[in-house]
């Protein structure tokens, strides 16, 4: 498969997204397209369940700001084996990109009587008002990955290590390309785990005296359709570009493909980015790929493990205001190669530390396992 190829799958990729978000706004437990809706193993409980777990079914709900691209889909996916687990009643709110309209599934959630409520992603300044209602309701609330701390401070704040994921990928970029280089940018600022990459970023900027040639992408249902005709611009602008930074797989795709029309520059660009799938492995493993090297967490065990922290705080045992991080990993397009991983199931087993189901755990309930 030559960069042409790459650029056909690509092209391919960036109609899931579109896929995901058929969902609709209301509830829905609906399956995604995602290839790596991966199989669980559930560990046994010892222990004896406690409030409010020993009476009958509980409801919880996820209000998530989007459901699409092969991260969230995987994210869900770990979310439904774990609330499975748990004999949980999961209601799936997806806002598909509109935050007025998560702000409202959000009431929504709060007045469909669920005991616990799981916000991925979206904006402070519309989720706080309800996030605190929730809270006032008695209603246990866990964040993923929103920068809700200064104005719902009572709710319980989980998220990748954002600031070790893309210190591994540059430091990487850094081993490659040498200081001094001109280089590229794709974010989209305004998104917390986003922005957290991107303090790291301009560290690395200004420690390694590379020159930023352009900072471009967008934020969308469709993101790496969307973002790739301004990556292609940009490069066509800054043709001396050596490496990309693109914290976030849905852009690092829209990066791909914005090289695959440029095949004057075959070769000479490398990408680093974010998140990892079957499909992003396929692309970075593919041969003559420039993306070589991505951080990531198994997004399945991400679901999975903040489903288990609203357990334990709807337990009593984790506390409001209480915050936890997960480990991410250095994936390379060497290392796929090197032992031959075509898959997630593949990466996992050459990568156990993705596995992450004694985080967040109790011995009452059944972790599940990727």
């Amino acid at each position: 498969m030559r960069t042409h190829s790459v650029l056909a799958v690509v092209a391919g990729l960036c109609v899931l997204p579109l896929a995901a978000c058929s969902q609709g706004s209301s509830t829905s437990s609906s399956t995604t397209t995602a290839k790596d809706n991966a199989s669980a193993s559930v560990g046994e409980a010892k222990g004896k369940a406690p409030a409010p777990f020993d009476a009958g079914e509980v409801k919880i709900a996820i209000v998530q700001q989007s459901g699409q691209g092969d991260y969230f889909q995987q994210y869900l996916n770990g979310t439904k084996k774990q609330a499975e687990a748990l004999k949980l009643k999961l209601d799936v709110y997806d806002a598909q990109g509109d935050n007025a309209q998560q702000a409202t599934q959000l009431d929504q959630a709060i007045a469909s009587g669920a005991k616990g409520i799981i916000v991925r992603h979206g904006f402070p300044d519309t989720l706080c008002p309800g996030v605190n209602k929730a809270i006032d309701k008695g209603i246990k609330v866990v964040i993923y990955d929103v920068e809700i701390q200064k104005c719902a401070q009572r709710a319980v704040q989980t998220q990748q290590s954002d600031a070790k994921m893309a210190s591994l990928v540059l430091d990487q970029m850094l081993k490659d390309v040498g200081t001094g280089k001109p280089v590229g940018y794709v974010n989209v600022l305004g998104i917390a785990p986003l922005d957290r990459r991107d303090a790291v970023w301009k560290d690395y900027i200004a420690k390694n005296q590379w020159t930023q040639k352009f900072m471009t992408g967008k934020y969308t249902p469709s993101t790496a359709t969307d973002t790739a005709p301004m990556v292609d611009n940009a490069l066509k602008s800054n043709a001396d570009v050596v490496a990309i930074y693109a914290p976030y797989d849905e852009l690092t795709k829209a990066t791909l493909s914005a090289l695959g029309t440029n095949p004057n520059l075959k070769g000479k660009v490398k990408v680093y980015g974010a998140d990892i799938s079957t499909a992003d492995i396929e692309l970075m493993s593919a041969p003559d790929s420039p993306w070589v090297a991505t951080g990531a967490t198994d997004p399945n065990a991400i679901g999975a493990a903040v489903v288990r922290t609203l357990a334990l705080h709807m337990a009593g045992t984790v506390k409001e205001g209480a915050k936890e991080d997960f480990p991410p990993i250095l994936v390379t397009s060497e290392m796929l190669r090197s032992k031959n991983i075509k898959n997630m199931d593949d990466l996992r087993k050459n990568a156990p530390e993705l596995n992450i189901s004694k985080v967040s755990s109790a011995d009452w309930i059944p972790a599940v396992t990727f």
